[in-house]
């Protein structure tokens, strides 16, 4: 297990090093010169230039990127030229707001797709089985902005049962806290259980064709023991792949819904960078992001190997 987890995080170093490269050039090669958007009604040709010198601006592209990787690996992110605030204080206030937010909205996904997929699956072919195939189908293509619209006319202003914008610290007041989450949440919710529900449940109709399920069968044990202890477990890898993919759709999401539901997240701290071109945030909260995610891909590695031994030791 040791060796597999070395050579997994082998693997890892050209990848964060290719994430690091691509955000760079991304935001360096945007339309616009820095040294312009921080000086604004003040620039002058000697000022823009003796700004472009100081924040290397005049370098190569390529010597730019060194030296800003050197920063990176020494912690140093960058600092905002429009608030003061250097990026991983940034990222440290915000971040347990888009944490939480995906987090309750990744169990809310789970919570309604994986019961329907056993259930589904328990009961193949059926008129349920085709009625929740056919509504995971439908739920695929509604665009999460027009479910946060839904969700916030018929239970903030048709039943005023929770706020519609708004946030207050879990430290603070933790039942306030969670109201305000509940409409973000489900609204990612909506979009991460169809899939969730339909490869689970493809994946337990193929389980429950084994043999040793036939022979559970046999022995007498009760249909719940044989779904959930028999035949959940080993339907649980790909499902396992789709949560750890989910995080990469969880963060676009909440980019989008942080923003109609006011929720002072990483998705608007981005939001803002582009909309004041602050391209050091930018870059910072980027490559973060991106290094998280790729982080979360090594976790699901991870749990692959502890749910099959096969994989670890190189015979799958």
């Amino acid at each position: 297990m040791l060796f597999f987890v070395a050579r997994r995080l082998l693997y890892l170093v050209p990848v964060l090093v290719a994430v690091s490269l691509l955000t760079f050039l991304i935001a360096s090669l945007l339309p616009g010169d820095l040294a312009y958007v921080i000086l604004g009604d003040q620039a002058t040709p000697e000022k823009v230039e003796a700004l472009r010198h100081d924040m290397g601006l005049d370098q190569p592209v390529l010597w730019r990127y060194v030296s800003w990787l050197g920063h990176i690996l020494q912690g140093d992110f960058g600092r905002s030229f429009r608030t003061g605030q250097t990026v991983l204080q940034a990222v440290t206030e915000r971040l347990p707001v888009s944490l939480e937010l995906m987090l309750l909205a990744e169990i809310m996904g789970l919570a309604i797709g994986v019961p329907l997929a056993i259930v589904c699956a328990a009961r193949s072919g059926g008129a349920f089985d085709r009625f929740m195939t056919g509504s995971a189908f439908g739920m695929l293509s509604v665009p999460t902005f027009l479910s946060a619209i839904l969700l916030i006319y018929l239970f903030a202003v048709e039943l005023r049962w929770l706020p519609a914008t708004g946030y207050v610290p879990f430290t603070e007041d933790p039942t306030g806290n969670l109201r305000f989450f509940v409409l973000p949440a489900l609204t990612l919710a909506l979009a991460e259980w169809p899939g969730i529900m339909r490869v689970l449940r493809s994946d337990m109709i193929a389980t429950l064709q084994e043999d040793y399920i036939a022979l559970a069968k046999a022995k007498g044990l009760t249909a719940s023991r044989i779904l959930f202890v028999h035949a959940l477990k080993p339907s649980s890898l790909t499902l396992i792949t789709i949560t750890g993919i989910n995080i990469g759709r969880l963060i676009g999401g909440a980019v989008i819904v942080e923003t109609i539901f006011a929720l002072p997240g990483i998705g608007r701290l981005l939001v803002g960078a582009i909309n004041t071109r602050d391209l050091i945030i930018l870059q910072g909260v980027v490559l973060l992001v991106a290094a998280g995610f790729v982080l979360m891909n090594f976790i699901v590695d991870l749990l692959y190997a502890v749910l099959d031994p096969r994989i670890r030791h190189g015979h799958a």
